[in-house]
């Protein structure tokens, strides 16, 4: 007969699974690399900075500052939720260690 912590950790099981779940959908509606400010003639220009296939890509973000709030908020928001992600992988391993099913 299973114990009650047995069930508990079940259940923390397949929650953390979800929350994995979630938190990847997430991260791919959210832009990719971060804010970047350049300084030509006195005056900034903002880019969002990212990866693609081995080479780095710049973005022009415009002069509307409320957009890059948002980016500058979304791409911190996505690094954040890649962190917690690694840290449910981590507790996941560690609950399979202890139930076995």
């Amino acid at each position: 007969m299973p114990s009650v912590i047995h069930g508990m950790l079940k259940e923390e099981k397949e929650r953390n699974l979800e929350l994995q779940v979630i938190y990847s959908r997430e991260i791919e509606s959210l832009p990719k690399g971060s804010v970047m400010v350049k300084r030509i003639s006195g005056k900034d220009y903002y880019y969002l900075k990212y990866w693609r296939n081995s080479k780095a890509h710049m973005d022009y973000l415009g002069k509307d500052e409320a957009l890059i709030e948002k980016i500058r908020y979304e791409t911190k928001r996505r690094k954040h939720l890649q962190d917690v992600i690694k840290r449910l992988k981590m507790e996941y391993k560690e609950i399979c260690k202890i139930v076995k099913d």
